[in-house]
């Protein structure tokens, strides 16, 4: 089954590539570094490394805590960290610095991924959430090095799709060291597809506390704006857009100032001109203004600041549960104290968001229709806002600890490889690009 699916990688491999031009001529990112997705890298100097993989921006950010205690543990490893998206890398670039190294990883084909491992030779991998790939996983147990999946999550919609591929599901997850689920339900579905050593850890993004400099500066931003209220559309993804602020626009009260941050920086321009079409008046971040008081919207095209608008808004709509997408992180906006609103979809999230409601710190709404009622009735009640602020904070800090769980599992496998690996190991020989 490997061979069939590393068959297909070469058939779609030239429309990978054109993908991926086509991708660069929007996010200049994806044209850095090409050839280290096929496993081309320079020579690096021999140091003990760990290797973790971050998809994109949330498991990026998610894996912000646990990358600060890897390099407390031991600060003499070098930390490296791999993505497949420009804005993940951003994302990275922005938080950790030089104090981190950053490479693509490679796509899955078992030349590629053999490259990858000859050349970085990691003491141990960590892969975020849900990024199982079968031939990286396969390479790393070829060259023994143990791969730990973290911050482990899985839906049933995806437990179904993995379920109709057994062979080749079931070997990629046995040949896995240890899993650290989010919660009891993802651990099921993984054990019930194979995966062995799954303990629950619960979500590194309950550990990430608010950077007090971002909660300043929203709070700046709501004292310039006065005593105008604020509702934030975050995360929000594309054809959202258009069903809110319909919603929106038929209900608010005019003096209440809608911020909107899509979920993807490449939609910034298309999400203005769709505001625009609207025929509502817009400001926008990148222009370092705020808002006037005639705006009629505030588009947050910034990256990293997700937190300060939180930290501004009077309550919070999530996108990406609008449509059936599968929701996107709440997690943050309960942390900064902001009242949540989420839609019907919200299957990525699925445990994170029904304990969040039965906390009080947020509300599902069935429609759009039923999220501009909530809207309003909230507030114009601030008692209501309030209370559901305090419970938010609560509900996120009652769930921290996933960091030392994670560390906890990590630590019996890391620990004795780098010892040896310190021990008079050579220095790799690596292709030269």
């Amino acid at each position: 089954m490997r061979f069939l699916y590393s068959t297909l990688w070469i058939l779609v491999l030239p429309l990978a590539l054109l993908r991926l031009f086509w991708r660069s001529r929007s996010e200049a990112g994806y044209a850095r570094n090409i050839m280290q997705r096929l496993g081309f890298f320079r020579a690096v100097t021999l140091r003990s490394t760990i290797w973790l993989h971050a998809v994109s921006v949330g498991e990026t950010r998610a894996a912000q805590t646990l990358i600060d205690a890897l390099r407390a543990r031991w600060p003499d490893a070098r930390i490296l960290l791999t993505q497949t998206t420009a804005t993940g890398r951003a994302t990275a670039q922005s938080l950790y610095g030089d104090a981190v190294t950053l490479a693509w990883l490679p796509w899955d084909l078992p030349w590629s991924q053999r490259a990858f491992l000859r050349v970085w030779r990691p003491a141990i991998g960590i892969l975020l959430e849900t990024e199982l790939w079968p031939n990286l996983i396969a390479e790393c147990r070829r060259a023994g090095v143990p791969v730990v999946l973290a911050n482990a999550r899985l839906s049933e919609r995806s437990a179904h799709r993995y379920a109709r591929l057994p062979s080749l599901v079931g070997a990629m997850l046995q040949s896995l060291s240890g899993v650290a689920a989010q919660t009891e339900a993802d651990a099921g579905r993984l054990r019930a597809l194979g995966a062995r050593a799954v303990t629950v850890a619960g979500n590194l993004k309950f550990d990430l506390s608010p950077p007090p400099d971002q909660l300043a500066l929203g709070e700046r931003w709501r004292a310039a704006l006065g005593r105008r209220r604020i509702v934030l559309l975050a995360s929000t993804r594309d054809g959202e857009e258009t069903l809110l602020l319909t919603a929106l626009e038929a209900c608010l009260p005019d003096d209440v100032l809608i911020a909107l941050v899509p979920r993807h920086p490449q939609r910034f321009d298309a999400v203005a001109r769709l505001v625009a079409g609207r025929g509502l008046t817009l400001a926008r971040r990148s222009a370092g203004t705020l808002p006037g008081d005639n705006d009629r919207v505030w588009l947050g095209d910034s990256m990293g600041e997700m937190f300060a608008w939180y930290a501004l808004a009077d309550l919070a709509v999530i996108g990406g549960s609008w449509l059936p997408l599968g929701g996107q992180n709440l997690i943050e906006a309960c942390a900064a104290g902001c009242p949540v609103i989420i839609g019907p979809h919200t299957f990525n999230f699925a445990q994170a968001t029904e304990d969040a409601l039965a906390a009080g710190a947020a509300l599902r709404a069935a429609d759009v229709d039923e999220m501009a009622a909530t809207t309003c009735r909230l507030l114009a009640d601030p008692a209501s806002l309030k209370t559901m602020s305090d419970e938010g904070r609560a509900f996120a800090a009652s769930h921290r600890g996933a960091t030392g769980r994670c560390m906890a599992l990590i630590r019996p496998l890391l620990q004795p490889r780098l010892d040896r690996l310190a021990d008079g190991d050579r220095p790799p020989c690596a292709p030269v690009i």
